[in-house]
């Protein structure tokens, strides 16, 4: 059986460990970013994120679950962008992000049934394998996608968290009351 969401049909295993789901962690990189990263003449970095997805984040944040970021890279940018959206979690700079999510089960006091990880690329799969539920994007690697228990249809970096905040917070009875803010 399907439960029916604004996304499409969802699988009720899908929707039923969407209802428990209190942190979603999110890869940066070909999730939050389409995956470019633009480089200057004088070593300035650029990335594009969508304001769909900080819209779902925060809303995310103001019904009460957590959210958090793993990334293999370090970038200021990353920081200044979940600081404007108020995620407090943030890990950059790990090649290994089974650490970091092992530090945030023990920090938040929660179990790995608890926690939903969005991911576009294999460094992402032991993660997404040992949380409750592992999302990939529609543009993820092939290896990603066939190990997902979801996979969105929006692609990185264009609205792709935003359809998984939409989802938890649908299934926990909590959509019609989001907010949030466009950022």
């Amino acid at each position: 059986m399907k439960q029916h969401s604004l996304y499409g049909p969802v699988a009720n295993s899908v929707w039923s460990r969407l209802s428990g789901i209190k942190l979603l962690i999110c890869d940066v990189d070909g999730v939050l970013s389409d995956g470019m990263i633009y480089l200057g003449n004088q070593g300035e970095e650029y990335k594009s994120f969508c304001t769909k997805d900080g819209f779902g984040i925060k809303a995310l944040l103001n019904a009460g679950i957590q959210v958090a970021v793993i990334t293999g890279r370090d970038s200021r940018i990353v920081s200044e962008r979940m600081a404007s959206l108020g995620v407090r979690h943030v890990y950059q700079g790990q090649g290994d992000k089974w650490h970091s999510y092992q530090a945030l089960l023990d920090t938040l006091k929660l179990m790995p049934e608890q926690v939903a990880y969005i991911g576009d690329d294999v460094v992402d799969l032991p993660v997404m394998r040992d949380c409750s539920l592992g999302v990939a994007v529609k543009d993820a690697h092939p290896l990603v996608l066939q190990d997902a228990n979801y996979i969105t249809r929006t692609a990185g970096g264009f609205g792709a968290v935003r359809e998984i905040c939409d989802l938890i917070l649908a299934a926990q009875g909590r959509l019609e009351q989001a907010q949030g803010m466009s950022v």
